[in-house]
This record gives structure tokens, sequence and C-alpha cells, in this order.
């Protein structure tokens, strides 16, 4: 049902939609009409096929907000993004693409796909299915694309994040209005989300420990990271409204202030504490970066990696205001090689990373986004959230295997809480005061390797007795020789140390 709907409503409508802004400048003023229609029936509840997918899908939110806070983008960018203006070559790329078969173009400084050596590709599938890439297939995947995305793969994902998020800012004609590219991997997204909205000295609040990818993208840009506390259920809502009460919310509107303006949040599978943040924490979350007028960078890789049935509602799904940037892997689930991830958010935003894009990189490779989409199209979104739900499965049965050795080996040795997703585990080593040297010199001589804890704050002055453990790739019988490995070493740590008279 779900995928009849795909092709029937959500699909067509889109497309409808890039014909439209493919059209001449005096069919413009139609366009934010059209726009917001389109997609007004595609989710109006009384549609019937709108009706079937809100029944087959479990993981929207409900909002109650009252009023929809009008949002000044402009605050948010830096000196760099503001300077950034759309490429006029990029824009006649996209439009000799979208032109007519009798558009004759002498503009594009492109090569001739005829002097190109590949002819046409195939690529089999575990379960013997081949997947034809044909001439003409072949020709756009080595050709220049558009900067936002290979139109169909652009398609196929907006009706999916439509489906799975139904996003309030759908339908919008401002700047809040959902718009996506597809980026060379979700981190590609990220680095350039970054260095659109961070200054030197820019406070940035971000739940640590924090993914060591954040930390090398932020630090860099001179950014003054601002940890709030995540534990097993997440980033802390009451330790980030702790933090804001030293600003007044009317501060955000003063040229100026030091008020944080972004908020980096893991909310599925935190890398590295596995852990996902609950329901009731989403949304204090949320109200307080409408109180506050927060940005969300809402960094959503293990979205799929959910540990359960049914899906947490992601803060795209609650973001009446257009104020979540969500990033979206296929990393985990499909191919790390690949390199496609999705950005979704506001307009605004959006096209500020599009405009970077069109400076560096151009685009995400054709060929890799052609061969995402030659596999989903394939698959139709019952065909991925099937495929999805087995990757949960598998990793959580290595999660199982891992906890069991863990209990087995190092109760008394270490403390950790249960993740309910992704693909780590947080490991306080009992009594450790630093395990820094412990894991890169005496555990290697174990034959055994963990990520020491330090590499997840931002100040790497202070000890930290946690490491992460990964249980994605290792065999249940390494799984539990490791941990066998380390709870000999932390035992012969201990006895050394009572030896000589110190506590460990």
């Amino acid at each position: 049902m779900i995928r009849k709907v795909l092709k029937s409503c959500i699909l067509p409508a889109i497309s409808c939609m890039h014909l439209f802004t493919s059209m001449k400048s005096k069919y413009l003023t139609f366009i934010p009409w059209f726009t917001g229609r389109a997609m007004s029936l595609v989710c109006q509840p009384h549609a019937p096929h709108a009706m079937s997918i809100r029944a087959g899908l479990h993981c929207r939110y409900a909002s109650t907000a009252n009023t929809i806070m009008d949002m000044d983008y402009q605050r948010y960018f830096n000196e760099v993004s503001n300077s950034r203006k759309p490429s006029p070559i990029r824009k006649l790329a996209e439009l000799l693409m979208t032109g007519p078969p009798t558009l004759i173009s002498l503009a594009a400084g492109t090569p001739n796909v005829d002097m190109f050596p590949f002819e046409k590709s195939s690529i089999t599938l575990k379960n013997g299915t081949e997947l034809i890439m044909t001439p003409e297939e072949m020709k756009k995947a080595q050709q220049y694309g558009v900067t936002s995305g290979f139109s169909d793969l652009r398609d196929w994902l907006m009706a999916l994040q439509v489906s799975m998020h139904n996003p309030p800012t759908q339908s919008r004609t401002d700047g809040s209005k959902l718009e996506m590219v597809i980026t060379a991997g979700s981190q590609h997204g990220l680095c350039m989300a970054c260095e659109a909205l961070i200054s030197r000295g820019d406070k940035v609040l971000a739940g640590v420990p924090l993914y060591s990818g954040a930390i090398a993208m932020m630090e860099p840009l001179g950014a003054d990271i601002i940890p709030v506390n995540v534990d097993g259920d997440g980033l802390n809502p009451d330790h980030l409204e702790q933090i804001l009460s030293r600003w007044d919310p009317e501060d955000a509107k003063k040229e100026g202030s030091d008020k944080p303006r972004v908020l980096y949040v893991v909310p599925n599978g935190d890398n590295p504490t596995g852990s996902c943040v609950t329901l009731d924490r989403r949304k204090r979350i949320y109200e307080l970066a409408r109180k506050y007028d927060l940005l969300i960078m809402e960094d959503d890789a293990y979205y799929f990696l959910q540990f359960g049935k049914e899906k947490s509602p992601s803060f795209l799904s609650m973001d009446e205001d257009g104020r979540v940037l969500r990033f979206d892997s296929f990393a985990k689930i499909i191919s790390a090689g690949l390199r496609v991830g999705v950005c979704t958010g506001p307009q605004a935003v959006v096209t500020r990373i599009i405009m970077h894009m069109q400076a560096s990189v151009l685009h995400t490779s054709v060929l890799s986004q052609l061969t995402l989409y030659k596999l989903l199209n394939h698959w139709g979104i019952d065909g991925l959230l099937n495929h999805a739900e087995k990757v949960a499965a598998f990793y959580q049965q290595k999660r199982d295997v891992l906890l069991a050795a863990m209990d087995k080996h190092l109760t008394g040795l270490a403390k950790w809480n249960v993740p309910n997703g992704g693909m780590f585990i947080w490991i306080e080593l009992t009594g450790v005061e630093d395990s820094y040297e412990l894991i890169t010199k005496k555990a290697m001589e174990k034959e055994v390797l963990f990520v020491p804890g330090i590499a997840f704050y931002p100040d790497k002055t202070k000890p930290s007795p946690f490491i992460r453990a990964c249980y994605s790739v290792c065999s249940d019988e390494n799984l539990e020789e490791g941990i066998q490995r380390l709870a000999e070493l932390l035992k012969e740590e201990q006895k050394n140390k009572q030896n000589i008279g110190i506590s460990i």
C-alpha cells in the first residue's frame, strides 16, 4: 500500500514541482502557490492515500504548539556564508538539464559524454537480482549533475522524508519551507552546515561525550563547545535548561549577543554512548530551542538502527518553526563507500549549503546517486524499511552478545548502560582515572583495542575513565574474547596497584 501511495501520490506531486520550477520566469509567480498546494494535497488528512501512509508508519509527532515562530535565518549565518552567491554557471547547467530536447546550448562547459569510456553497468544484489544501468543512464552518471542532487533520487528521498517524518514545514512558501540537498555522506553535510553557521568564538551547544567527527568539524572554526550532559536517556534537557538560563531569551534578538545559536544533537544510537533521546526529552529540548531561538542540527545517522519496532519521532517531525536541520545517512544500512547523505531542513539554510557545494565539489557523485536510486526504486519504501529492520536486528543481536560477555567478565570491573540503538557501548572502567595509556599501550599488548574516552571530549586536558566498544564487525567469539582480554588487563592493574599500596 505504501509503495502504491508513493507512486500514485507523493512522487508525481513532487515531480510536478520540479517541472514547474524549470519553467521560464513568467511563470515564477505561480510556483509558490503550486508548491504549497501540491504538498498540502499530498498530506491532507482527508486524502485516502495520505491516511494510508499515516496508518502505516509510526514515528510522527503530533505537535501541540499554538503558534509558529518567525525565523530570522540571517542571524544564524556567519560572514563567509552571508557572502556566498549562487553560481551563474551552475544555474545554466540546471537550465540545460531541464530544458526541452530541441534546446541548442553553446553555454555549458561540459565534456562530451561520447568520449567517456564507460558504456553500461550492472550491479548484482545478494539475492541475485541484477540492477542494470543503461547506456543512457551511464551517460548521466558520467556527466556533471545538479548541485542539489540527482532529481529522481531527490524526489524519492523527499517522498521518504514526508512519509517517515511528516515535517510541518513541507507546505510552507517562506524560508522555512522544507528543502533537501544530497551530500557526499552525512558528514559532508554536517561539515558544510558548521562552516555556514559557526564563527570563531561562537558558543555551540552539544551533547558530551560528543561524536569525535563533530569535534573535528567545530574546533577548527573556533567554536566554543558548551558541553551538555548525555546519559542513558540521551541529551539531558534539565542540564540544557540550566545552561541556557544564563541568558534572557530576548538576548537572541540583540546584536552581538554571545547566546548560543546552534544545538548539535545525535538523537538515536549516539556515538559514543549508544543512547537514544527519550520522547519526553525530545519534546522539552525542542521547546527550549523555541524559547531560546536555537537552530537544531539533528545528526541522525543511526535512525534506522533503533532497537524496537517503533521509532521515536524525529526533531524534524516536531519542527513547526523551521529550526531543524536534519542529516540522514545510508552508510550504516546500505553502503558506507557510496558516500551519499541527505540534508533536509529550512530552504533558507539548505540553500546556503547548496551554494557551498557549487563553489567546492559541485555535486555528489552522480554514479553513486544513480546506484542508490536504482536500489531504492527496485525495493520501494517497503523494501527499504524491511531491509533496515533486518540490519537493526543484526546489530541488536551483536549488542546482546557483547552485553552477555560484559556481564560475565566485567562485573565489578566496569559500569555501563544498555544502548537502545547504534553500534556502540560506553564503558566506565571502575577506579581508573584515565583510560588513554591503559588502552593505547597495555591493551595493545593484550591484542585488544577500544577507543579511549578522551577522544569524545572537547577538553582533552581532563582525564576520562571511559572507553568505547563497537560491536558491529567482530564475530561473536571475538566479542567475548576481546572483553575477556580487557577483564584480564583490569585485574592485573588492580593487582599491581594493590601490591604497591596504591588504590586503583
